[in-house]
């Protein structure tokens, strides 16, 4: 009975993909932690570009901030999507940046000692980032706290954590 209805919804999906929602020539999916939101990267006049959708009606969302920062590579998304990491070129350099898509600002992530990010991974409350670097030609994962840069992205209903209040003694 559960096959059943896993061969059901999944002929389904097939079936949204071949209609339209997503192109043949796309790589790099990451899905915002809610599920509403999906990030590819497609060649657009022959560059890699990252496109964002809407799941539930597949309409393209626009990301003017990236514009003029292309090829991309490696995107990932914050919980509700506010957030969208990525690594991106600004001439010969590769770069780390994130996308804040509320108020259209880019945020460069400039690494020390002239490491190229490769790929990144943006926790779901966008506080922070593993990055994936080249370094004198090894591979090295490092941590950025994002914490001072970036308001959290929670989850619906998710209120900030407050400490518990100390006793009065």
């Amino acid at each position: 009975m559960v096959l059943a209805l896993c061969v059901s919804a999944c002929s389904s999906r097939q079936e949204q993909a071949a209609g339209g929602l997503m192109d043949r020539s796309q790589e790099d999916p990451a899905l915002s932690g809610d599920g509403r939101l999906l990030a590819v990267i497609s060649p657009q006049r022959g560059r890699p570009t990252v496109q964002l959708r809407s799941l539930s009606d597949g309409r393209l969302l626009p990301l003017p901030s990236l514009k003029r920062h292309q090829p991309h590579s490696s995107p990932s998304l914050s919980w509700n999507g506010r957030y969208l990491a990525l690594v991106t070129q600004r001439g010969r350099r590769r770069l780390a940046v994130v996308a804040d898509r509320l108020n259209n600002r880019l945020h460069p992530l400039p690494l020390p000692g002239g490491r190229d990010p490769v790929r990144v991974s943006l926790s779901p409350d966008a506080r922070q980032l593993a990055l994936q670097v080249a370094d004198q030609g090894r591979w090295r994962v490092e941590l950025l706290d994002l914490s001072d840069l970036l308001e959290p992205d929670r989850p619906a209903g998710a209120g900030l954590t407050t400490p518990p209040l100390e006793p009065q003694r």
